[in-house]
């Protein structure tokens, strides 16, 4: 079973529909023992990163967050989602994330107009499971002005935009990110979503 954790800033409806395609068991829930039977979790997000650490903390998700993360249950955080997932943001507050992922999530400096919204090219950084059915230039969905600044090691993919490097898949260990919308991406985005059930399934 899938837990979509619901912190009331998530695509859940998207989501949760992207899952079931895959016949995959979806709960979507903010209950601790729910989520900690889960063999996978997915980090929905759409907002701002303060707004979302505020609701994990208001809902008590983020000692149960931490606690599956530590038993090594797949987590997969999407857009925001992934952002929340850095040690530090500073969208419109400096706010303290969850600190899974290494890295902070800034203001993207680019030559280009943000929101970076619309498709572009993933670009392989790291072999990872999560890029078994997929190729190197697939297009993919992003919306977003935030970016990660992560190691190399974390970095899986990434996209081109304005002249920078913006990370678009990252991971440590058992935690995954997707900055754009998997759910959002047509059969690249099913196909990704389809490596984080493998991995899940392992």
């Amino acid at each position: 079973m899938i837990a979509i954790i619901d912190y009331h800033v998530g695509n859940l409806g998207s989501v949760t529909n992207a899952f079931k395609r895959l016949g995959m068991d979806v709960a979507v829930t903010r209950d601790h023992d729910v989520i900690r039977q889960a063999d996978g979790i997915i980090l929905p997000g759409v907002g701002s990163f303060p707004v979302a650490m505020k609701h994990l903390e208001q809902y008590d998700l983020i000692d149960v967050l931490n606690e599956v993360k530590d038993k090594g249950t797949p987590i997969m955080g999407i857009c925001l989602g992934m952002q929340i997932l850095f040690e530090t943001g500073y969208e419109f507050t400096t706010t303290q994330g969850l600190g899974f992922l290494s890295g902070t999530v800034e203001l993207m400096q680019v030559n280009e107009k943000l929101p970076h919204m619309g498709w572009n090219q993933l670009i392989f950084n790291h072999q990872h499971p999560v890029l078994n059915h997929i190729e190197e230039e697939d297009y993919v969905y992003f919306v977003h002005s935030y970016a990660a600044n992560c190691p190399d090691e974390e970095l899986i993919a990434y996209c081109e935009y304005g002249g920078i490097k913006v990370p678009a898949i990252v991971g440590k260990d058992n935690v995954l990110g997707c900055q754009f919308h998997p759910e959002k991406s047509g059969e690249v985005g099913k196909m990704i979503l389809k490596a984080f059930k493998e991995i899940v399934e392992q």
